[in-house]
């Protein structure tokens, strides 16, 4: 025979028995979900495992039907019992995973959070072209080509000393003790290239001057800052040539403001002796005390900056320089400890003095159409 005796659902292998009756249920609308693995590794079931065997069966969807997983003679009510009991295990396991995520993102903020506030902040170097310098360094990219050494030779001797190009066509300011009396004058760029400049104008006074390069064109012009904003204990740079050493960059801090210096105003008698074998004078006054020869009897003085930025024979006439890369000062004196002594064997003993920038804008008209000495 091909009917079969066993009672409809006893040893079905799959446990719905279709076409209802009495102590069966309903079949369902739709097949049962599979198992769901949480983000965790925990596996939920639909049901609690009275009709799937001991930690198997469907998915966590059975709702409902979970009743269907019951042995024989079970009511559909118990069933029902049964899958709304799976539901809250289902969502705790649910919001067990979220939290986790949601923990894991907070924690990532308050991360991100503490790694920011430990960020600074650097000011941006005016005319910097190179993400990959930072703080002098990067002052020193972006000036260095604007800094000249310049070369003066009077009937009084040779004088080198240091200038700062101000504008692209070839203006240069320098110091009046630089080239005062000077038949000639060479200038020597960052990248080695020499060029022939004359004087346009000097204010001995405030020992300035301007002198320009012939033909020159095309030329990285420093930027001037305000020397009105700078303060006791504010970072800088001085690039200048010490003892013919074009280039050369020392930083310090602004160490005092408004020193009075004293320089001479007479021609050639300011004049500084430097490069090879040099022995020359950089005579000034400072505090009642006289430095580096004899100032002789005319003089002038002038407000200074002062700073402990390394300065030496050759740096007069180069610039000082704030970290935003902008022209402070035109450095003019060095401090040397022992009075009397040449300047060939004096060394910074962290005492140097700068015009301020403010002074140089404001004569600028006048060096133009030829400077006071001029008029004298």
């Amino acid at each position: 025979m091909t009917d079969s005796t066993r009672r409809s659902g006893a040893d079905e292998p799959y446990p719905y028995a279709y076409g209802g009756g009495a102590g069966y249920p309903d079949p369902p609308a739709y097949q049962p979900q599979q198992p769901v693995t949480t983000p965790s590794g925990v596996t939920v079931w639909p049901g609690d495992g009275s009709g799937g065997g001991s930690g198997s069966g469907s998915g966590n969807g059975a709702g409902e039907d979970g009743g269907a997983f019951a042995s024989e003679g079970a009511h559909r009510g118990e069933g029902r019992r049964r899958a709304r009991v799976s539901r809250p295990v289902a969502l705790i396991a649910a919001v067990a995973a979220v939290s986790a995520l949601a923990g894991g993102g907070a924690a990532a903020l308050v991360t991100n959070a503490t790694q920011k506030s430990d960020t600074t902040v650097s000011t941006p170097v005016v005319n910097a072209n190179s993400a990959s310098h930072s703080g002098v360094s990067a002052v020193a990219a972006a000036v260095s080509p604007s800094i000249v050494e310049v070369s003066a030779t009077g009937t009084s001797g040779q004088s080198t000393g240091s200038g700062v190009v101000i504008t692209s066509g070839g203006e240069i300011i320098t110091n009046n003790h630089v080239v005062s009396g000077a038949d000639a004058i060479k200038v020597t760029f960052s990248d080695g290239s020499k060029k022939t400049a004359t004087v346009v104008g000097t204010d001995s006074k405030k020992d300035l001057a301007l002198i320009k390069v012939e033909g020159a064109s095309g030329l990285k012009a420093a930027s001037l800052g305000d020397s009105s904003k700078v303060a006791v204990g504010d970072q800088v740079v001085a690039i200048g040539s010490p003892e013919g050493l074009t280039g050369t960059v020392t930083s310090g801090i602004v160490s005092a403001l408004d020193r009075d210096v004293t320089v001479s105003t007479d021609q050639g008698q300011g004049q500084d002796g430097q490069g090879p074998g040099g022995g020359g004078q950089w005579p000034f006054e400072f505090g009642g005390g006289r430095y580096n020869g004899d100032v002789g009897s005319s003089t002038t003085t002038y407000k200074a900056i002062q700073t402990d930025a390394s300065l030496n024979p050759g740096n007069s006439g180069g610039a000082l320089i704030n970290m935003s890369g902008q022209v402070i000062g035109i450095n003019s004196a060095m401090y040397s400890a022992a009075s009397g002594q040449s300047a060939g064997s004096a060394g910074s003993v962290g005492l140097g003095f700068s015009i301020p920038v403010n002074t140089v804008k404001s004569d600028l008209a006048s060096l133009r159409a030829g400077g006071s000495d001029s008029n004298t």
